[in-house]
């Protein structure tokens, strides 16, 4: 006898990265990110409302493994990540991620979805809603230092959300450079390949970081930082990395997803615990000030937090709802009586 079907409550769509990829190309990069950071601000405005714990971190010598937990009372999240700095040396991804939103009333995952896509996209969506808040209101051109996985994301949000109109890109291997002009060829914007950081930043009001090798580092020293500029430093996510000197945190304005985490794991380890920092979603919500004036230097020391996964995560579930973009897998056990779970395997021998 064949084994009936699984039951409807069995199911739960789950985006591959095929379907992930079908869905940006049909929405299109750039208004995907835009999207998003609307999300993201969205759930930003209710801040309150979360749950909020740094990332579990399992570190090891090669890298770290993380899960990024919360939930708004109705809905509950979490993302598996990781990132080793190491994996490019034998094909592997850096970063690579998925993860699940479900219902707390039941308790039943809604969608299981691949991430490192994801990811790429809500860290520039993040980054570039930050940014309308932080950087100069006439800037057009951004500094790249850093050009992995997550350049070309983070110069089409720049240019989608705040008119980027040149990038300049400079990475210590030429061959991640020539890959981000490539890639940004036909994106509209004017692309500039640099031989130093300090070329890299020449004329630039905003200046990203995005750099993955797991050490303290100072991939921005304090003479290459004018007043006015907006950082936008993303590269550092773990204990014992960082991107900028220290000099530069003492002269700027300070933003930060979730203080706790960000002391830890951000730029800010770097400075005293007590160092002063405001909240991005103060700054959000007209709590607190964001630009002041055109000669304050700004600092977002982000790290990535839960809270963007959660949004990034629902906003894929209600596109799925209306697009189909996945397919339905038999995750969860769902006998006819749920008290029999052990009666549905003996009933499935047929």
């Amino acid at each position: 006898m064949t084994p009936p079907a699984p039951s409807k409550l069995a199911m739960v769509p789950f985006v591959s990265v095929d379907n992930m990829m079908r869905m940006v190309r049909d929405v299109g990069p750039e208004r995907m990110m835009t999207e998003l950071a609307e999300r993201i601000e969205a759930d930003f405005r209710r801040w309150p409302a979360f749950d909020k714990t740094p990332r579990i971190a399992a570190h090891s010598p090669e890298g770290v493994i993380e899960l990024m937990p919360t939930s708004d009372g109705k809905a509950y999240a979490f993302k598996y990540v990781n990132g080793h700095p190491g994996n490019v040396r034998t094909g592997h991804q850096t970063v690579t991620a998925f993860g699940v939103i479900s219902d707390v009333e039941t308790g039943y995952p809604a969608l299981l979805t691949e991430m490192t896509l994801l990811t790429a996209l809500r860290t520039a969506a993040t980054s570039a809603m930050a940014a309308r808040h932080l950087a100069p209101s006439d800037a057009s051109v951004m500094a790249m230092i850093g050009n992995g996985a997550q350049c070309e994301f983070q110069a089409l949000a720049f240019r989608a959300m705040l008119g980027i109109e040149q990038v300049r890109l400079y990475d210590i291997d030429p061959a991640a450079t020539a890959k981000a002009a490539r890639n940004l060829a036909a994106a509209g914007l004017r692309v500039t390949s640099c031989a130093s950081a300090q070329e890299a930043v020449a004329g630039a009001q905003i200046i990203t970081t995005c750099t993955a090798d797991k050490q303290f580092a100072t991939i921005l020293t304090d003479n290459m930082v004018g007043a006015g500029v907006h950082i936008n430093a993303i590269g550092g996510d773990c204990p014992g990395k960082t991107e900028l000197h220290r000099d530069i945190l003492l002269r700027s304005d300070i933003f930060v997803e979730y203080p706790p985490q960000t002391r830890i794991e951000g730029e800010i380890q770097q400075l005293d615990p007590d160092h002063p920092v405001t909240e991005l979603w103060q700054v959000v919500t007209g709590r607190a000030q964001g630009r002041r004036n055109a000669s304050q230097i700004t600092l977002f020391d982000s790290v990535g937090f839960a809270i963007e996964d959660f949004s990034a995560l629902g906003y894929v579930r209600e596109r799925v709802a209306r697009t189909g973009h996945c397919q339905m897998l038999d995750l969860l056990a769902d006998p006819d009586d749920p008290r029999d779970l052990y009666g549905m395997l003996l009933r499935s021998a047929g």
